[in-house]
């Protein structure tokens, strides 16, 4: 399938009116449509919609959204069963993806394109699921109060030298959860447990928010925390005098921690061809590039696609090497991760 980019600011807009988001339940299969796919969503924030209404100028494919949590879609998925609506599911974690296709709510699919567009290991090794952005999660700090050069890597965040200043996630965020998991991937679940009451013993202050993270961090509230590297790429974006630097873990050993925005066509699709070409569509330029309205585009994400270059102020945190890890690892070990943290005392 070929692929032409939409040049315009205004051409996204005139498209936009293609996309309906729904954010109640859809009835029943009746819905199947030649020229609409539905998907189940639970990014709630960023310039999705207008990709989707790029997508539909070029295919006349309406999208078709219905917004939620991991958990809470999972939930309906499964009990909707044959007669959901949804043709896909779009997650901001690759242990959400992982979870939705061993629950048997996604199914294999091949696609040269998407095959082409996506590294091997950016794909379900059984075609169930598809990268089509890498969010790096890794240590941001604050030049001055830290030097470069005193840090390493996530476990060395363990370290009594950091007692009073980090800023964490608290244990219930999905994102804490993956990092935990893959830290029992990487050394077992012992060791595992043993950092992660390092960094209880370090006293972090815990913020449901990267970005108030990083902000908590400029303000001189914390030295460093832990956070994905788009929050600060927007923030420098809106201030590129924003004094916050980020520092990527573990370069001498198994490599930063790499998490994923994913799709996957759901086992009971009624538009699986339109599901397909939607992945196709956002792994291709059109969907990557980082002048995009949209993923990964503005939310200053690495694509996966690499013939398409990262935006600058990204790039300009420097080369990093991830962690070769395995995505399904951090759905693998989620429960495991969750449990680990309540007994360490993590919060």
């Amino acid at each position: 399938m070929k692929i032409h980019r939409l040049h315009t600011r205004s051409a996204l807009g005139t498209a936009a009116t293609a996309v309906v988001v729904i954010l109640t339940a859809a009835c029943g299969r009746s819905e199947a449509r030649s020229n609409i796919v539905n998907v189940y969503s639970t990014r709630h924030y960023g310039a999705m919609e207008p990709m989707y209404a790029a997508f539909t100028e070029e295919t006349g494919i309406r999208v078709r959204v219905s917004h939620g949590g991991m958990h809470a879609l999972l939930e309906r998925l499964k009990a909707e069963g044959e007669r959901t609506v949804a043709d896909a599911f779009f997650a901001v974690d690759a242990g959400g993806l992982w979870l939705a296709a061993n629950e048997g709510l996604l199914q294999r699919v091949e696609s040269e394109t998407i095959n082409a567009n996506i590294p091997a290991e950016l794909r379900d090794p059984e075609g169930r699921f598809f990268a089509l952005s890498q969010r790096i999660r890794s240590i941001a700090y604050m030049p001055g109060r830290v030097d470069p050069s005193e840090l390493s890597s996530y476990e060395a965040l363990a370290d009594r030298k950091w007692r009073g200043r980090l800023c964490m996630r608290p244990s219930t965020n999905v994102y804490t959860q993956s990092l935990v998991a893959s830290l029992i991937a990487a050394h077992g679940e012992e060791k595992a447990e043993q950092i992660v009451r390092g960094w209880v013993a370090n006293q972090p202050e815990y913020i449901d928010s990267d970005t108030r993270i990083l902000q908590t961090i400029a303000a001189g509230g914390c030295d460093v925390g832990v956070t994905n590297h788009y929050y600060l790429g927007r923030l420098i974006d809106q201030d590129p005098d924003f004094p916050v630097k980020m520092f990527w873990a573990n370069q001498d050993g198994r490599g930063v921690h790499r998490n994923v925005s994913g799709i996957g066509v759901t086992a009971a699709a009624a538009n699986r061809q339109n599901a397909i070409r939607l992945i196709e569509w956002l792994s291709d330029r059109a969907g990557q590039a980082p002048d995009a309205t949209g993923l990964p585009g503005s939310n200053f994400e690495f694509p996966v696609n690499s013939t398409v270059d990262a935006h600058p102020i990204i790039a300009g945190f420097g080369a990093w090497r991830a962690d070769p890890m395995p995505l399904g690892e951090y759905g693998r070990h989620q429960a495991d991760a969750i449990q680990l943290m309540e007994r360490a005392g993590y919060r």
